[in-house]
């Protein structure tokens, strides 16, 4: 819910803090929301007097350094180890904002660590890093990495943010998850499963259309075709991307050698005609005459924000499911949904990695929280629906030990 703005005034009236001399606190009550930050380390045991004192640090601390010593494995039971996920960025692909730099980028790694205590009872670590080498990254990550159970990627550019979760889970033995990437095809699938559930057809009777090429849409229709979506496509800004085109990146690449099918060429716009699903990750505006071409009882996932590419008030004149990324509309596709289950089912069983067979558990869990209550404006359930996280940790957990990457 939006907090009442006290003494608005607009962007170009409000200035800086330095420019007005007043705290951005008074305009917005945002800035007083984040003022000293949204998040803070808290013992979990006490320290009352000397002898917590002895206990807690020295000596007795150096009983338990000694034996993680001999036994390496210990640190998983008497460290923090196994509970808390580094949230690691680089500041270059920041919401809707780009790259704004690791500083600017810090609010939003602070509210993904309390994302995951609030709904997946997961402690996080904020690190935004001043490099944007993907070797460097690499590099600087697997040196972190002995203080966390996992790692967390977020907001970093393609094609950069595959080859940087690729190299860290060679490296490493623990759960790299790029959020943007795969939390978001996670709660797409669950979402489009839920869709055809209620239209009465199969993933395989559908044909979708996915806008945007980067991180979010590659996953998303690797996901799709792994769990046997009828045909995908995906457009950039340059049209489908198909095996005939001589400007595609590896990635793109990779991306046409396992989806379109259907040969498909040209604009966005006339991959659409004839489509059941669209899927939009990329911003912009898709024109309602390709929308009214669409297939009957359609599906529109719209998901940029703030503007989704089709507006549920034009996709509701033509599609039999509408969601978006607005948590202002019905369906509302949010990663929230994912990550905190995921990363605490992996947790839970110290996973070495988070598998495809992983991921599709998590959706199939989500979308089974909807159950018999599915209607064309419920096929995805809330992020504060306290049925999601223990399903989907339950879920994640039980697939970890299937694929034999669960240590314990």
């Amino acid at each position: 819910m939006a907090a009442e703005i006290v003494n608005p005034r607009s962007d170009s009236d409000a200035g800086t803090e330095q420019e007005t001399g007043e705290p951005l606190d008074s305009f917005d009550p945002a800035f007083a929301l984040h003022r000293g930050g949204k998040m803070a380390v808290q013992a979990t045991v006490p320290v009352r007097d000397k002898d917590d004192l002895s206990l807690a640090y020295t000596p007795g601390v150096a009983k338990v350094c000694s034996a993680i010593a001999e036994q390496p494995d210990l640190v998983h039971d008497y460290t923090w180890k196994s509970s808390v996920v580094a949230v690691v960025t680089d500041g270059t692909a920041v919401l809707g904002l780009g790259d704004i730099g690791p500083e600017a980028s810090l609010p939003v790694m602070e509210g993904k660590a309390i994302l995951f205590k609030q709904f997946g009872g997961v402690d996080a670590v904020p690190i935004a890093l001043d490099c944007t080498d993907a070797d460097e990254i690499v590099e600087t990550v697997v040196r972190l990495a002995p203080s966390f159970g996992g790692v967390n990627l977020e907001d970093i550019s393609a094609p950069r943010c595959f080859e940087i979760e690729r190299k860290l889970q060679e490296r490493l033995d623990i759960p790299i998850f790029h959020d943007d990437q795969h939390g978001t095809a996670v709660v797409t699938l669950a979402a489009l499963r839920n869709a055809a559930r209620l239209s009465g057809r199969t993933l395989g009777e559908l044909r979708a259309v996915i806008s945007g090429a980067g991180a979010a849409g590659v996953a998303i229709a690797k996901m799709l075709v792994e769990a046997g979506i009828g045909d995908v496509a995906v457009a950039d800004r340059k049209g489908v991307v198909s095996a005939d085109r001589d400007d595609l990146t590896p990635v793109k690449r990779e991306l046409a050698s396992f989806t379109n099918k259907a040969g498909l060429s040209g604009s966005l716009e006339s991959a659409l005609a004839g489509a059941d699903v669209f899927i939009g990750v990329s911003g912009g505006t898709v024109p309602e005459p390709a929308v009214a071409s669409m297939a009957k009882g359609a599906f529109v996932f719209a998901m940029a924000n703030p503007n989704p590419e089709v507006h549920p008030e034009v996709a509701h004149k033509y599609a039999a499911v509408v969601a978006t990324g607005r948590s202002d509309f019905p369906n509302q596709i949010n990663n929230v949904l994912a990550f905190p289950g995921i990363f605490a089912g992996a947790l839970q069983v110290r996973a070495s990695r988070i598998t495809e067979g992983m991921k599709r558990a998590a959706a199939e869990a989500l979308a089974s929280v909807v159950g018999d209550d599915l209607a064309a404006d419920y096929v995805i359930p809330s992020p504060f629906d306290e049925r999601v996280a223990p399903a989907v940790t339950a879920a994640v957990a039980a697939a970890a030990r299937a694929e034999g990457v669960a240590r314990r």
